[in-house]
This record gives structure tokens, sequence and C-alpha cells, in this order.
């Protein structure tokens, strides 16, 4: 053999060695992922299965809606209660708010103030405080102001809270007695 010979031989010699001793680590790892792993405990399947739903997501393979506290834009914005539409209970506890009017407030035997209330139904009824109508509660009366007030349930998107708070007066001012009369004929 030549010695030009001799030297092409040493480098495709060193060249294959070089290959080969790259290409094992490599087959290393694909044979040690195709062995058989340990079973998993719950826990760790429970991560598993989290990382592939997030990589599922994150490739576009599968989506995910986490509404967080918002609402659901799917629901519509005005809808009809539920409870307003079904069989109310009798009594006051089946009266509105704006369905009752007050007719007198009083102190009784242990000290605690009453309101005299006349429902739709030209009974009269005694509410206390934390009392419940249809759509609110008793919150606060106030015997020498002569009003009781009322946390109303209100199911409107455009509020940031879901009450309102209502008060009736013994005697209204002129103000407030056109405001109820504005109330009924929105409500006619």
């Amino acid at each position: 053999m030549t010695g030009q010979m001799r030297g092409s031989v040493r480098r495709a010699l060193a060249l294959a060695i070089v290959l080969v001793a790259a290409a094992v680590p490599a087959f290393a790892q694909e044979e040690a992922s195709q062995a058989p792993a340990a079973p998993l405990s719950p826990n760790e399947r429970v991560v598993e299965q989290i990382q592939a739903e997030s990589e599922a997501v994150i490739t576009g393979r599968q989506f995910s809606y986490d509404p967080a506290g918002r609402r659901d834009p799917f629901e519509p914005l005005v809808k009809k209660d539920v409870e307003m539409t079904g069989k109310r209970p009798k009594g006051i506890a089946g009266m509105l708010v704006n369905e009752i009017a007050l007719k007198g407030l009083a102190i009784d035997s242990r000290g605690v103030p009453v309101a005299l209330f006349q429902g739709s139904d030209n009974r009269g009824y005694t509410l206390r405080v934390g009392d419940i109508v249809y759509d609110g509660k008793v919150i606060d009366i106030d015997a020498t102001r002569g009003m009781v007030m009322f946390r109303q349930q209100v199911d409107d998107p455009r509020r940031i809270k879901p009450y309102r708070d209502v008060m009736k007066r013994l005697n209204p001012t002129g103000e407030e007695q056109r405001s109820e009369s504005d109330e009924e004929e929105e409500g006619a």
C-alpha cells in the first residue's frame, strides 16, 4: 500500500470511529426510553395528564376556557328569573318589595322595632329586621326617622352589585311620592 492510500484509510477509519462514538449515546437513550417504566403514582399520573393537556392547548389540538369568575359568554345578558315565573309562596313572603306599602312603625315589648305593612292582598303584616319578602330582605328599621330599608335582589348585568337598597318611608317626601308613582307607571 502506498503512503497516500494508508493516509486515506486512516482518515476513513477515524471518521468511522467518530460516527460510531456519536451514535452510541443516542442509541442508548432510545433503548432507555423504550424500556418499561416503573408504574406511576396517582399524583404523577395527574401531573402527566395536566402537562399533556397543556401541550395540546399550546399546539392547538384542544381548546380550554377558564371562566375565572367571569360570566358565561353563552348565557343571555337579560334573563327571566325562574323563581319569578314559578308559584309564589303565600303571604308577605310571596310579595315583591314594590308590592307592599309601609303603614306604621312600632317598638315591641322587648324594644325591637317592628314595621307594619299592607300587602297586595290588602292584609296587614308585621316585619322585623332579617325578615324576607319574595325579592328582598329587611335590613334596617328606624322608628325615629320613620323608614324601613330593604335589600332587594336585582338580576341586571349592567350593575356591579347584584342588589340595591330600597327605602320605604312612613311619610314619603314629594320627590319620593313622584318616584313611587313613576315606578307604578313603569310596572303597568
